[in-house]
C-alpha cells in the first residue's frame, strides 16, 4: 500500500485502485467535500506526475479521456482547489509523493494499461438522487429526470414558464461553466429543440445562470457529472456535436426543427400578451429564437 495524507485530502494505492479522499479541513472546497470519496481504477489511469515547488509540491493524477463523467461534465474547468486529481503536498512529504507516483507509474507499465480513449466510464459518478440549489434556483436530478426550480430573483421569461422538468432521453447534451466571481458561469440541459434556439443563459428556462456565490454554484457540476454519466458515452456519438457531447439522434430533423421554433415563438407570444413579458424582453427573446431559423 502506499499512501500519501495531506490536509488537502489522501491518497491510497493498492495496486489495482487510487483511492482518492478529500480532506476534513476547511480550506477543502465544498465541492470536494460533497464529492466525496473517489476509486479510481488503474484501469483508467493514463499517467502520474510529482511537481515540486518550493514551498509545496502538488500531487497529479491524468485519467484516459473518456473514462470519467466528471471530466467529461467539466472539460477541465474545474477550479484547480476543487480538482479531486490534484493533491498539494507539504516540502517535507515530497519523498512520500514520489514514492506514491512511482508506485502508480510502476503498476501502469507492469499491467500494460493503454493510454488511449475509453469506449465506456470507468467512474461512476455522484449518486442520485443529488439536488443543489443556485443562485438562479433549484436543480434535482433523480437518475431519469431532471427538475429545475426557480428562485424569485430568476429572470421573468423563467419563472413565466413554471418548474422545468426533463427527461434523461430528452437530453442531448450538458453544458457547464463555472461561476468565476468575475464572469458569470452556467448550467445547460441542451434538448433536441434547444441545440438550435439557444437563448442567454439568464432567460433560457433550460439553463441555470450562475452569478452568486461561486462556493456554491460549484455544486452545479455535481448534477451535471451524475446526468452525463447516464448520457450516451461519448465514444458512441457521432457528427457535428461530438466535441459538445451531442449524440446525433439528439438533432431534429429540418421540418421538426421548424415546428420547434414555430412553437416556442407562439409561447413567448401569448407570455407577452398577457403581460408577463414586457415588450424589450419579448423583443430580446424572440430575436434570440428566430436565430435559430
Amino acid at each position: 500500500m502506499a499512501e500519501i495524507i495531506q490536509r488537502d485530502g489522501t491518497w491510497a494505492f493498492d495496486g489495482g485502485t487510487v483511492r482518492i479522499t478529500p480532506g476534513l479541513h476547511r480550506s477543502v472546497p465544498l465541492f470536494r467535500q460533497t464529492y466525496g470519496e473517489i476509486a479510481v481504477p488503474l484501469e483508467a489511469v493514463s499517467g502520474v506526475v510529482y511537481e515540486a515547488e518550493r514551498k509545496r509540491g502538488r500531487l497529479r493524477l491524468s485519467l484516459r479521456e473518456g473514462a470519467d463523467p466528471l471530466l467529461q461534465a467539466t472539460g477541465g474547468r474545474l477550479p484547480d482547489p476543487a480538482d479531486p486529481y490534484r493533491l498539494a503536498v507539504d516540502v517535507d512529504r515530497s519523498g512520500i509523493a514520489e514514492y506514491v507516483a512511482e508506485e502508480i507509474r510502476r503498476a501502469l507499465l507492469l499491467d500494460q494499461v493503454p493510454q488511449e480513449p475509453t469506449k465506456t466510464y470507468l467512474l461512476a459518478g455522484p449518486p442520485v438522487p443529488v439536488s443543489v440549489r443556485s443562485s438562479d434556483g433549484t436543480v434535482s436530478f433523480d437518475g431519469a429526470r431532471v427538475r429545475i426550480d426557480w428562485a424569485e430573483t430568476s429572470d421573468r421569461v423563467k419563472r413565466a414558464t413554471g418548474p422545468r422538468i426533463i427527461d434523461v432521453s430528452d437530453l442531448a447534451q450538458v453544458e457547464w461553466l463555472p461561476n468565476s466571481g468575475y464572469e458569470d458561469g452556467f448550467l445547460r440541459f441542451v434538448t433536441g429543440e434547444a441545440v438550435f434556439s439557444k437563448l442567454p443563459p439568464e432567460k433560457d428556462p433550460y439553463a441555470l445562470d450562475l452569478w452568486g456565490s461561486t462556493r456554491r454554484d460549484l455544486l452545479t457540476a455535481l448534477v451535471a457529472t451524475a446526468v452525463t454519466a447516464r448520457l450516451p458515452h461519448p465514444s458512441t456519438r457521432t457528427g457535428e456535436y461530438v466535441n459538445r457531447a451531442q449524440p446525433a439522434s439528439g438533432v431534429p430533423a429540418q421540418g421538426e426543427h421548424h415546428d420547434v421554433l414555430l412553437r416556442r415563438l407562439r409561447e413567448l407570444g401569448e407570455l407577452h400578451r398577457d403581460g408577463v413579458l414586457t415588450d424589450e424582453e419579448f423583443a430580446t427573446t424572440k430575436a434570440a429564437v428566430l436565430r435559430g431559423f
